[in-house]
């Protein structure tokens, strides 16, 4: 018989009879008493498996009408603007960009270019643009180049092979791929500028060591005492959702705002085109900034690998998504790329195919084209810029005749493309200086919007994303009776309290919550009180199995609702709750690693604790409230601010002073990447429902005043 409310029930989970009769046996001790599980046994939750990876797999599952699509996309790209510190915007300030040193090819010409994204940070690199004049603007090129650097150069032995697998077709021009594309482009009527990623080339203000090969902390990255006096990777920057990769999205932004300035490019026909690295710039700039009408992002739109370097990654960003659903965002614009033998080699038939198919639904599925180049390795070689000009010859209407045939020249000389010059003198500030000045600005900047929004903006806006909630309960409801169940396995009448033990479960999560359901004889079967300890369900009573007196206290008017939420009690073999985030097997010291594939263990808790209180609806016409103490003040008041009066009228709240800020490294239960950045916990309890009350006692289990208990069990 099917559980509605808190009638003992037994569905079909993966608790048999013979473990129930197991569970049910031995009632002499605390652990049997309470216990929803055998001994030794923890729950069939989905959640312990393993996690996420950058080396996963990442499907994409195409919405079912254009409709759905387009509120997944929105929800993406607020997602995205959130993951990379870019919500909200900063402040455009004045580029001030400097070009000099123009030298001539056959064709094209080539400025060194440099301009602050921000007050005192640099862009730098190098514009392309056709030789011959035009009455009539150009279409506009940005070139993020990936890893290896835009001068990346092939040695001799490299370069020959290329020639002879026909990967390149000019040892000269060749040897120097990233540049070749550019100088193509600009031969073909388009204003191209290629930029530095950060610690590259000309780009010297933050070190490559730093940005791209973290692997280790630094001692600089420790807890600042002073607001925005902190370096990337800290813990206060992470807490601020401040990165490398946001960095480098900013540049991104400001070096297509660089581009579309200049007088003669048609701002209306703007395109972008990256390999590797630089290919996941192209997905995330496509996805955020509508100015880009063309894009061909190269070797990193894949449901394998999605991005192995620091500068690639940020907390939330693929959590439940991956790069070939980052990169539909783009649709229905035109967009290509190519498979290789590399992380993408299984384009053709999982995310090619998907990608045609939402193109074909939003308009026209011509207007994304993948082709396959499996004899070739991770590239973007002579036969791929083919590719690509061919997409820019027909999307930006250059009027070329196809094929466009890539010709050779000379390469350019070192001293024709450093844009630092005894004239052009280089910044001097660089390194932690520097980092903490571009941190500074980037905190002051968002700090300054932020105080002006009312706390339900930055909950419909941030705080999704920050606690993991797809569905908000306040607008799309609890899950229903046919995914969330409880199955009861026993009840023991412990100290003149019935305690019936269960298991909570959400078939659409995977999640197996155990949970005790606590009445006392008068207990009102409509009054329900969840209450989430820090410790889990076994904190509400004492070492010998006995209720506590806040537990009798808010039985004497209600029925409880006691919880291990993921991570407490039965989750653990000792049923201590744990202390730490499970991270995922690479030593390189990067929260991103993790949190950009998975949820922290704070979300987990808030889902879970909206499925005990959508359990306690299952009752009709119930009246739910919500206490929390011993340290569960953070998934509780997340919990809370996504409830309505109506879902959530009562909560006392034990907050020991907590806040987010107080939390010392990612590897901290309450981590919460972007939790100090808006708001913190004072946020959240602006935002609790119904009627709150808090409490700050720092140590013991039960509440200071007993008047509370009863006011919120009444």
């Amino acid at each position: 018989m099917l559980t509605v409310g808190f009638v003992s029930a037994v569905l079909c989970t993966d608790l048999t009879a013979q473990e129930a009769a197991k569970s049910d046996a031995d009632q002499s001790s605390l652990a049997s008493s309470l216990r929803v599980l055998p001994a030794d046994t923890v729950p069939d939750d989905k959640r312990l498996g393993e996690l996420k990876t950058l080396n996963g797999h990442f499907p994409f599952k195409v919405p079912d009408n254009p409709g759905q699509w387009y509120a997944r996309a929105d929800e993406l790209r607020q997602r995205v603007l959130i993951a990379n510190g870019l919500w909200p915007m900063p402040a455009k300030t004045p580029l001030q960009a400097v070009l000099h040193g123009k030298v001539k090819r056959p064709g094209f010409t080539v400025e060194r270019v440099y301009f602050q994204s921000l007050p005192g940070h640099y862009v730098t690199g190098l514009l392309f643009r056709p030789q011959m004049p035009s009455a009539d603007p150009r279409p506009g090129v940005l070139s993020p180049h990936g890893h290896g650097g835009r001068q990346m150069q092939l040695s001799d032995e490299a370069i020959q092979q290329q020639l002879q697998i026909g990967g390149e077709h000019f040892a000269a021009s060749g040897s120097m791929p990233k540049l070749a594309r550019c100088a193509q482009l600009a031969r073909m009527g388009c204003v191209t500028f290629i930029f530095d990623m950060l610690g590259y080339e000309d780009s010297i203000q933050i070190e490559f060591e730093a940005a791209h090969r973290h692997a280790s902390a630094r001692p600089n990255e420790a807890r600042s005492e002073g607001a925005g006096d902190w370096v990337f990777f800290s813990p206060d920057a992470d807490l601020h959702l401040q990165s490398i990769m946001g960095l480098q999205t900013w540049n991104a932004i400001r070096a297509l705002d660089f581009l579309a300035s200049l007088p003669d490019v048609d701002a209306d026909r703007l395109a972008v085109t990256g390999g590797s690295g630089g290919g996941t710039q192209s997905i995330l700039l496509g996805a955020i900034d509508d100015r880009i009408k063309v894009s061909f992002p190269n070797g990193m739109v894949s449901t394998s690998m999605q991005g192995g370097c620091y500068c690639e990654n940020c907390n939330f960003l693929r959590v439940g998504t991956g790069n070939v659903e980052l990169a539909a965002l783009f649709a229905p614009k035109p967009q290509a790329m190519t498979a290789a033998d590399d992380w993408t080699r299984d384009m053709m038939k999982d995310g090619y195919p998907e990608l045609r198919w939402l193109y074909a639904m939003l308009g026209n599925e011509e207007d994304v084209y993948c082709r396959e180049m499996l004899h070739f390795k991770h590239n973007y070689n002579y036969v791929t810029r083919a590719t690509m000009y061919h997409w820019m010859n027909r999307h930006l209407k250059l009027g070329l005749d196809d094929p466009v045939i890539e010709s050779d020249y000379k390469p350019l000389a070192k001293a024709e493309t450093t844009v630092w010059t005894d004239v052009h003198a280089a910044p001097l500030k660089k390194g932690p200086e520097h980092e903490r000045e571009v941190c500074r600005w980037l905190y002051e900047q968002a700090q300054a919007e932020i105080r002006k929004w009312e706390p339900t903006k930055i909950r419909d806006t941030a705080l999704p994303t920050l606690f993991g909630v797809d569905r908000p309960p306040m607008r799309l409801g609890f899950a229903g009776n046919d995914e969330l169940k409880f199955q009861s396995v026993g009840k023991a009448n412990i100290d003149s309290l019935v305690v019936e033990r269960g298991l909570l479960s959400n078939s659409n999560r995977g999640s197996k919550l155990p949970m005790l359901v606590v009445r006392g004889n008068n207990s009102a079967a409509k009054r329900v009180v969840v209450w989430t300890h820090g410790r889990g369900k076994n904190a509400a009573f004492d070492e010998a199995g006995k209720p506590s007196t806040t537990l009798k206290t808010l039985c004497e008017t209600a029925t409880v609702l006691l919880p291990d939420l993921l991570g407490q009690g039965e989750f653990n073999a000792s049923e201590d709750s744990v202390t730490h985030q499970r991270l995922i097997d690479d030593k390189r010291s990067y929260s991103a690693f993790t949190f950009g594939y998975n949820r922290t263990l704070v979300s987990q808790r808030v889902n879970d604790l909206f499925d005990v209180i959508g359990f306690a609806h299952q009752t009709k016409g119930a009246s739910v409230r919500l206490m929390a103490s011993g340290g569960a003040v953070p998934w509780a008041a997340a919990a809370a601010a996504f409830l309505s009066d109506q879902q959530l009228s009562k909560t006392l709240f034990d907050t020991q002073d907590f806040r987010f800020g107080d939390v010392q490294t990612y590897r901290d239960a309450n981590f919460v990447p972007g939790s100090v950045k808006y708001g913190d916990l004072p946020v959240l309890l602006e935002l609790c429902p119904g009627e709150l009350r808090t409490e700050k006692d720092d140590s013991s289990t039960d509440f200071d005043s007993a008047d509370n208990l009863k006011w919120l069990a009444s």
